[in-house]
């Protein structure tokens, strides 16, 4: 096995040191939980282990709203608190499905994630318990795909829901990090986009994948439910240094996720959703070009020529899907979701209702 980078061992160390001098404190820890999905044969259960300074408890009281909302998420409104924490690197956690537990720990981020078979959960969405020593027991939620079912959607986050016009850093930093949840703008009509294709497709799965931290989930989670997004798996990536390197690849975080949603979901044949200011087209052509199998349409949401010149300093989209792939897929090009709603439909031989 290589040796680890520079930059992970230095971070590691930091990350042990500063969990050291907590737990003296007496601190203990908190599993901040993520949507989870899977099939008949496999659920992918996802979370996070966090010091804390006490044990930490959900406030939801209604469970038939779990697969609604993340009953763990933080309740602080601007996202910096949620980037200053520190992992428990390496706790023990064991998840319990019926009267089967499964014992796993968080790795080097404090990030769990536990894949488990012959689970026996019914399609649907379901709670699973989490367990930790020193972390009071939650409950995470998965969505179990039916076998027959064929249709899904995979989305992209920054200015395909929601509009960040990354990636400027300074505002970048501070939309994510002060500027309260509450003033983030939804892109008009895709959550209607999104809810009236499910609607036509009942039990579909939705996931969303993001170059963004696992950190923005519980922000990322209440805009998405107040903005009427139907809500699904979050598949983030963890910022800062890696066993390789200093930083880590967003466009090879989005490739392995599409890949692996591919494996692990094989009778699904997905729409894949992004927008012209950052590298969708050229990751969904190449996807759709080694996977056509795999791709029922590609929709690109079309950023407007301020928004280009925000993004990457250019008025004018530099990737495009037909430079990258030969393979005929319907593609649907709007600058809204009503527009590509309408688009999909066609696309996909729908009715409009």
């Amino acid at each position: 096995m290589p040796r680890p980078h520079a930059a992970a061992i230095l971070e590691d160390a930091w990350h042990r040191q500063v969990a050291g001098a907590m737990r003296r404190r007496g601190w203990g820890t908190r599993v901040l939980t993520f949507t989870g999905y899977g099939n008949a044969d496999r659920v992918r259960v996802l979370g996070r282990v966090l010091m804390t300074r006490r044990p930490y408890a959900p406030a939801a009281a209604d469970a038939r709203a779990t697969w609604l909302e993340l009953r763990t998420a933080d309740s602080e409104r601007r996202g910096w608190r949620s980037f200053f924490t520190t992992p428990a690197s390496d706790e023990p956690v064991t998840v319990r499905i019926g009267e089967r537990e499964f014992r796993t720990r968080a790795d080097r981020s404090g990030l769990l994630d536990l894949t488990i078979t012959d689970h026996g959960l019914a399609p649907g969405w379901h709670d699973v318990e989490i367990a930790s020593p020193r972390a009071a027991d939650t409950t995470a939620a998965v969505f179990v795909v039916d076998p027959g079912q064929t249709f899904g959607i995979v989305s992209d986050i920054d200015d395909t829901i929601i509009t960040t016009t990354m990636p400027r850093p300074m505002i970048a930093a501070y939309n994510t990090f002060f500027r309260h949840e509450g003033t983030r703008r939804a892109v008009p009509g895709m959550a209607t986009m999104y809810r009236e294709l499910l609607a036509e497709h009942p039990g579909a799965p939705i996931v969303y994948v993001s170059t963004g931290a696992w950190n923005a989930v519980p922000q990322l989670t209440r805009f998405m439910r107040r903005a009427g997004y139907p809500l699904g798996p979050l598949l983030m990536t963890d910022w800062g240094p890696t066993n390789t390197g200093w930083f880590r690849s967003g466009r090879d975080h989005k490739r392995a996720c599409l890949h692996r949603l591919a494996r692990e979901l094989p009778e699904i044949r997905w729409v894949l959703i992004g927008d012209d200011g950052q590298h969708d087209p050229s990751l969904y052509g190449e996807f759709a070009e080694q996977r056509p199998d795999r791709v029922r349409a590609i929709g690109i949401r079309v950023l407007t020529a301020t928004e280009q010149l925000l993004s990457h300093f250019t008025p004018i989209a530099t990737d495009d899907y037909e430079q990258h792939v030969g393979v005929e897929l319907p593609i649907c090009r709007a600058a809204d979701g009503w527009t590509m709603l309408e688009q999909m439909r066609q696309a996909l031989g729908g009715v409009r209702a």
